[in-house]
């Protein structure tokens, strides 16, 4: 007897999680990414900000299935699925499966406004984080021959939108970036003369977490320098101004977009299915979709409701049901079944500078040098490969103690066409 077939579309946090569960289970397993690696997305804006360098992130898939015998990897990109058919659709031809794990991740989310989606910078991509980089290094030394005072001023202008963790992290960490790096590259920029700008459509920051760790977030990057404007949204934006909701203006040369995510375009490709908020795919308390149980919907592309509530889109979210997916693929081949998924909070985190972060676990927040070396500590975890935990720990102190950053390279000077 054959052994069954189990394909995982998308090698993301869920996706990963789902292929070490089946590692070499009675089954053939083939792992499908448009990339030949594993991103932790999550730091991706300290490669954007100069703290890390991109491979130190990034962890090639074949060396892990190479550890794992009988099981695949395949380079392509997903098109779509035939679901009656029980076969992916790829650049490299059709993919049949018996099962299917889909985890194809997000795309940013714009919310329609074609002029924001043009000029902001977002970060869902390693490249994406490389021309970040590339882009705020190439404004210092734009600004540094600059005589026109409003032109200056509009280069050293980085607006941020969004006041979630990847809005928080990122602005705490430009700042650091320009006052203990860039000021001193550039002497004849003092850092005072730079303006980051948060903008924030609630009436708060990090809106997931308790008060006390709200207001301790906003007041720490205001200490720092970092404006931070709560109810206001962007509306526009040109290659040297950001639009505010009622008419405001900002001259700037920087939009970096971090206010929310959709579902990967494979959502939209799917036929016969139901999708809730920001094009996510509805899914049984299994996680598997009504009219197909073979095909297992996992991570940001799921809309699985939880006390009536959909689960939030974050790693920990599709790491669970990356797992649980696994789990019931092996459940069934051996005629059982599990329980209705669930999912356990352990809680949120966000560092917002040297030594500063929030974090809110069990009922327990925490903040300062303790979330803060437990973010540290939680993210060298979660990280794939000893050589990336070494690296990052090497950058990461070094960065404390001598305040550089050492990834200061301008690759390019022109920023990638955007993927069609």
């Amino acid at each position: 007897m054959s052994k069954k077939r189990v394909v995982i579309a998308g090698m993301g946090f869920g996706g990963l999680r789902a292929s070490k569960v089946l590692a070499e289970k009675d089954i053939e397993l083939i792992m499908i990414d448009r990339n030949n690696y594993h991103l932790f997305q999550p730091l991706l804006y300290q490669v954007a900000t100069a703290g890390l360098e991109q491979e130190a992130i990034a962890y090639p898939l074949r060396g892990l299935t190479r550890r794992w015998q009988g099981d695949s990897f395949l380079l392509a990109e997903i098109s779509g699925i035939d679901l009656n058919d029980k076969c992916v659709l790829t650049d490299s031809g059709k993919v049949p499966y018996d099962y299917l794990i889909v985890a194809a991740g997000s795309r940013t989310n714009f919310f329609g406004m074609e002029s924001v989606a043009t000029y902001a910078f977002d970060l869902k991509r390693l490249d994406q984080a490389e021309d970040l980089r590339n882009h705020i290094l190439l404004m210092y030394e734009k600004a540094s021959r600059e005589t026109d005072p409003q032109k200056k001023a509009a280069l050293l202008t980085f607006v941020i939108v969004g006041g979630g963790p990847t809005g928080v992290e990122f602005s705490g960490a430009l700042r650091e970036l320009i006052v203990y790096v860039l000021s001193l590259d550039h002497p004849a920029i003092s850092a005072t003369e730079t303006r980051i700008v948060l903008v924030e459509a609630a009436e708060s920051l990090l809106t997931a977490m308790p008060d006390e760790l709200r207001r301790y977030a906003h007041d720490k990057l205001r200490s720092m320098g970092v404006e931070v404007m709560l109810e206001t949204r962007v509306v526009g934006a040109t290659a040297e101004s950001v639009e505010l909701y009622g008419g405001a203006m900002i001259a700037s040369h920087t939009l970096f977009w971090s206010a929310g995510v959709a579902a990967a375009e494979l959502a939209g490709n799917l036929s016969g299915v139901e999708r809730g908020a920001a094009g996510r795919i509805v899914v049984q308390p299994d996680l598997s979709l009504s009219n197909h149980p073979e095909v297992f919907v996992v991570g940001d592309m799921a809309c699985c409701v939880n006390n009536g509530v959909p689960l939030p889109m974050m790693a920990p979210v599709a790491s669970q049901q990356g797992q649980y997916a696994a789990r019931m693929v092996l459940a069934r081949e051996r005629g059982k079944t599990l329980p209705p998924f669930h999912y356990f909070d352990k809680g949120s985190m966000a560092t917002i500078g040297k030594s500063s972060a929030v974090a809110t676990t069990a009922g327990f927040n925490f903040r300062g040098y303790i979330a803060w070396l437990a973010w540290l500590l939680l993210h060298l975890y979660y990280l794939i490969g000893f050589r990336n935990r070494l690296v990052v720990m090497m950058n990461w102190t070094y960065a404390y103690w001598f305040q550089e950053r050492q990834v200061r390279l301008i690759t390019a000077k022109k920023r990638r066409a955007v993927p069609v």
